[in-house]
């Protein structure tokens, strides 16, 4: 036989839904406010330096990811 189920008087609460639903729609109001607050930046933006550009025209180079494609479709 299965035991009945622990009564709020006993010190445990039930998690209803009502209680279950207001607990999740809390979260995402939290989660929503936290997304729309302005962020603080702490690091300066650094500027990227730029490629030269190249001499023959074009901007293709044959980089170390390019090359691993290529043995990657070698039959």
């Amino acid at each position: 036989m299965s035991k009945p189920l622990p009564e709020a008087s006993e010190g445990r609460t039930r998690l209803n839904r009502r209680r279950l639903f207001a607990g999740a729609s809390t979260v995402g109001a939290l989660a929503a406010a936290a997304t729309l607050l302005p962020r603080v930046h702490t690091e300066e933006p650094t500027e990227v330096a730029a490629r030269p550009a190249p001499e023959k025209g074009g901007g293709y180079s044959l980089s170390a990811h390019v090359k691993q494609y290529y043995k990657t479709t070698q039959i």
